[in-house]
């Protein structure tokens, strides 16, 4: 039975160029590898919505398509649609465009493209805020030196593949009920590397790369979120083909601290202070994230759940110029263990006390 494209990507028959792209890009976020891991059934989802999206994206296809559901063809819906022509249709540049945010290049295997490298990075709280360099190891495909890359020995042992002309691309007809349909796909013969080794490098058994450990150190900027995707261009897979490496994706994880929350560049702590202090007022010392303390004035009469601002005494962005602000939210604490002269002195206090200074007391009694 053929797949209902329109349904996969949740969209109507009548859908722009625009509504395609938008739920493409939604449903590959949320069904993207990289983002979950050994889960064959994302995978799939995600070449279902990558195969549909690339037929509804292309107007030609399109029509095709919806000129074959409306026939009852099954010409579409067993990976013809959208998978034989991966890359090549109108939506290839934006899937491209896509994908170069997250992880693996979904061309790797199928046209020898560059892979991206996924790893988890974990910063403390600190870092992340004040910005740090970490030096982490990343297990990857690296050209082979003593075949410079190419798989052949002393890097000359190969000819130009005569199947192809050199180019790694040959092309095919399809004949469809709506006529003779032509495309490139890679070369069967060279693997679409344009090369035919006559004797493969012994360093490298022909391939052309060995996996090895690289020590990268990565600088993360002032700021950095937690959850948040870092690309570094150029530091994934090499390939024997000489293209353009990978990217390097680092998934951060920022580590929560003891007092500290972030929002933005403003920090947020919440102190606790004596009821006497928020009763009469009083300087109250509240820590820093650097480790030092800052005197603020708790006005007269504070009360539990108030939130006091301290003007740029938050995180800062360099590039902007822009400082974040001290957020502290007091929580006024009573004693326990009272003496009885304490106790004493407590109702003293209380029944010299009128009931229209207590504003909330108050308002409760005339509602």
């Amino acid at each position: 039975m053929a797949k209902n494209y329109y349904e996969i990507l949740g969209v109507s028959k009548t859908a722009t160029e625009e509504e395609l792209k938008s739920a493409f890009r939604k449903l590959a976020r949320q069904y993207h590898p990289d983002l979950h891991p050994g889960d064959e059934a994302a995978a799939n989802k995600f070449k279902e919505v990558n195969e549909a999206y690339e037929t509804l994206n292309d107007p030609q296809k399109r029509a095709e398509y919806d000129a074959a559901q409306a026939g009852g063809s099954s010409q579409f819906g067993g990976g013809q649609g959208g998978g034989g022509a991966r890359g090549q249709g109108a939506g290839g540049s934006f899937f491209d465009e896509f994908v170069n945010m997250f992880g693996n290049d979904p061309h790797h295997g199928a046209h020898g493209g560059p892979g991206d490298i996924s790893l988890n990075v974990t910063l403390s709280f600190e870092e992340a805020a004040y910005g740090t360099q970490k030096e982490i190891t990343v297990n990857r495909f690296e050209h082979c030196a003593a075949c410079r890359g190419t798989g052949a020995k002393n890097g000359t042992q190969f000819v130009k593949c005569t199947n192809c002309g050199g180019s790694g691309k040959v092309r095919y007809a399809q004949e469809t009920p709506f006529g003779r349909v032509v495309s490139m796909k890679p070369c069967n013969v060279c693997g679409g590397s344009g090369r035919i080794i006559k004797e493969p490098c012994t360093s490298c058994g022909g391939r052309g790369s060995l996996r090895k450990n690289s020590n990268l150190r990565i600088t993360f900027p002032p700021g950095v979120e937690h959850n948040q995707i870092m690309t570094i261009p150029g530091e994934g897979e090499r390939t024997r083909s000489g293209s353009k490496a990978g990217n390097l994706i680092l998934n951060i994880t920022v580590l929560p601290h003891k007092l500290f929350r972030r929002k933005g560049l403003d920090l947020l702590v919440d102190i606790p202070v004596a009821f006497t202090q928020a009763l009469m007022g009083d300087k109250v010392l509240v820590p820093t994230l650097k480790g030092n303390k800052i005197a603020f004035s708790l006005p007269e009469g504070a009360q539990s759940g108030m939130t006091f601002k301290l003007k740029e005494q938050g995180l800062e962005n360099p590039k902007k110029q822009l400082k974040g602000d001290l957020l502290v939210t007091i929580d006024i604490e009573l004693p326990k263990n009272l003496t009885k002269e304490q106790r004493q002195k407590i109702k003293e206090l209380h029944e010299s006390l009128k009931p229209e200074q207590y504003d909330k007391a108050r308002d409760f009694l005339k509602k």
